[in-house]
Parts: C-alpha cells; structure tokens; sequence
C-alpha cells in the first residue's frame, strides 16, 4: 500500500491503515468470510499473489491469532460489555436470554503459504514462498513448504491437502478491457491449476475474476470441478471496477483426473468423461407440432448442457453482494476532519517495480515527471 494522493484515497484506504492492515483488500477477504463462511474447520490455506500480504495478514490474524472482525467482532464485544455489566467472569455462562456468545479460539496446526513473484515481509505463523504460479518447478516448494516433515520430491500433489486456495491477483491493467480480462482469466486458469494439485475434495478456492461479456463460459467450466461456484462484489470493491470474485465449494474432481502444471487446464480443455452439471431448476420444455419450443414455467426437468442450449437457456451463477450497506462506500468521497493526522503505510512496498523509475527522476533532480531542464524552460 503506497503513500501518495492521500486525501484522494477513500475510507477503506485509511481505514486499513488505522487498524494495522497492510492494504485495503483485507477489508475484501473479511467481507467474503462474513457472507460465506470461508475460514470455517479450515487449518491449511494457500495464497497465491499474495503481496503485499493483506490476504495473508487476514488468514494469520483469524485462524492463527483467534482474532474477529465484522459481525463476528460486533457481537464478541456486544458478549464483552454484557459480561462487564453484568459482572460475570470468563467462565460465567450468559443468561439464558442473551444470544450465545460464538467464540474462536486460536486454532493449532495452522499452515499458511503465501506465494508471489515479488517479495513480501514476513508475518506470524505464514511460510511466504518467491515463485512463480505458472510454473511447474513451484510445485515440489509448495509442497515442501505445506509438509516439510514427510516431503517426498517425486510427489506431485499434498500429502495432506489444504482446506482453501485463494488467490487475490490481476495483471497490470491497460485500460482496454478485453485485453486486461483475457489476461486475467489467464491467471485465474494458473491460479485453479496450481489449486487442483493441493487442494482436499470438498475444498474451497476464492480468485479475482474481471466479469466481461463471456465470463458465463468461466463460471460453467468451473461448475465441472466445484459442487457450488457463486460471484461476489465485496462492498469495499469500487463499483466502477469490474473486478469480483468467485466462491467455488465443494471441490470434486472427476474420477481419474490427475492434475499437473506439465499439462494444465484451459478455457479449450476437455476434460474426459465430463459433462456440463445437471439442473433441476430449469422450466420443462415442450415442442410444439410447427415446431416452436413452449417453455412452461409451472413445471420443471433435469435438463443438461445440451438441452439447455437448445431451449436457448443457460446456467447462470449466483450474483451477492457482500458487506453492511451501512459501511463505507468505496466510491463514495467523505469529508476529513481538520485535526486529522495522516499515518503511514502499515507496511511500505517492499520491491515496488516503479522503484528504478524514481530513482532515475531523482538522480534526474526533477519531481512530478519534471527534470530540472524542463523547469528552466517553464521559467523563460
């Protein structure tokens, strides 16, 4: 998370640095959590594209340090104050007609690996590996990293496979959008390929996703592999970007299939055996003696891939917004109060790749793409 444009960046930029976290896209993760339930019996995750860390920040604070936040954070203080008031200790049960207080200890055994091509600080409890996800050799560091007890360098998958894969990277934007949302499904298919090698059946994996305007392939292809594929849009994800991301449970791979980054998947990989998921919520069809199909809405078929596409009807992925729509509007500009101090970025960019350029613009002695030459120029 840089430091520049301060009072242009909105609420969750400064509110990410006001409570510790490293960017703004924690505050993403949260509100996934608290809409899915993503860190439920979980002990083992990867984060791919991890830096800065923010994702990583989250997993290590929730399921290592037993810390809450969002709703879960609200009533644990709620449950504190009840107890302050009403004077009951720790081991005190509540009242009977006070909610249950839901509480979450530290969990043991917890493994998180963080990967990324650029560096990132360390953080508690979080092994953090340079790779590169596209390639085959991060294979054996993963897997080493995820069991470094009982490693064996010819495996090609987890000994004890991890509960959730996720993965929070995007390519360098553009700003032409079919580029950067072709690119970025690229990533995605880097991101599920490494995920299908370490993940258990009945796993999770959450991504970042560009939705564009044949993204329906993406959802449907990921339906093979997933039980439940959804879309989200976290409220701290700016309503202008077109960025979202999907929530796939239930990993179940088909039988016989054997994954590998020596022969990874792709948007035109057919996967044998496999077909697109039967539906049972699709209206019953009915051809009519001239021809013409009759759709009826009062009654309902098991229709597959096929029959949907003759109907002209199609799979469609569940779309939720997550977040308090009383929380802070990331588009949205709020004033700042005239006492307010700016702080520093919890976490400065550790290999930032516009490093070489300032250090050039200084040695340059100019400053906001100014040389010093231009200046005598804009002095004449």
């Amino acid at each position: 998370m840089g430091k520049s444009s301060k009072d242009k960046r909105d609420a969750y930029y400064r509110l990410a640095k006001e409570e510790g976290w490293r960017a703004r896209s924690a505050y993403k993760l949260l509100q996934l959590d608290e809409q899915f339930n993503l860190f439920q019996d979980v002990t083992r995750v990867v984060d791919l594209c991890a830096a800065p860390g923010s994702w990583s920040q989250v997993l290590s604070r929730v399921l290592i340090k037993g810390e809450k936040f969002g709703r879960a954070g609200w009533e644990q203080k709620q449950a504190d104050t009840r107890r302050y008031v009403l004077g009951l200790k720790d081991e005190e049960p509540i009242t009977a007609e006070l909610p249950e207080e839901k509480t979450q200890n530290p969990r043991e055994d917890v493994r998180i690996v963080s990967i990324d091509l650029q560096p990132m600080s360390p953080l508690d409890g979080v092994t953090t590996l340079r790779a590169d996800i596209t390639h085959p050799s991060t294979i054996p560091l993963l897997l080493k990293a995820l069991d470094p007890e009982t490693y064996d360098s010819n495996a090609t998958s987890a000994r004890h496979p991890v509960d959730l894969v996720i993965s929070d990277g995007a390519p360098d934007v553009t700003g032409l959008h079919d580029l950067d949302i072709y690119v970025q499904s690229q990533l995605l298919w880097a991101a599920l390929n490494l995920a299908l090698c370490v993940l258990k059946p009945g796993g999770k994996f959450v991504a970042k996703i560009f939705r564009g305007k044949d993204v329906d392939l993406l959802y449907a292809q990921l339906k093979i592999l997933f039980a439940r594929v959804r879309v989200a849009k976290p409220r701290s994800s700016r309503a202008s970007s077109i960025e979202a991301f999907v929530v796939c449970e239930g990993f179940c791979p088909p039988a016989g299939f054997n994954p590998s980054l020596d022969q990874p998947l792709g948007a035109a990989t057919e996967i044998p055996g496999t077909q697109l998921p039967k539906h049972k919520t699709q209206p019953a069809k009915k051809v009519r003696e001239d021809g013409a199909v009759e759709i009826d809405l009062g009654s309902e078929e098991e229709t597959d891939g096929s029959d949907m596409e003759d109907a002209g009807l199609r799979w469609i992925a569940p779309f939720l917004a997550c977040g308090d729509l009383s929380a802070y509007d990331s588009d949205a500009t709020y004033h700042l109060p005239k006492d307010r101090i700016s702080l520093d970025p919890v976490q400065p960019p550790t290999a930032p790749p516009y490093r070489r350029a300032l250090e050039q613009r200084k040695l340059a002695g100019g400053a906001y793409g100014k040389t010093k030459g231009q200046d005598r120029q804009d002095l004449d």
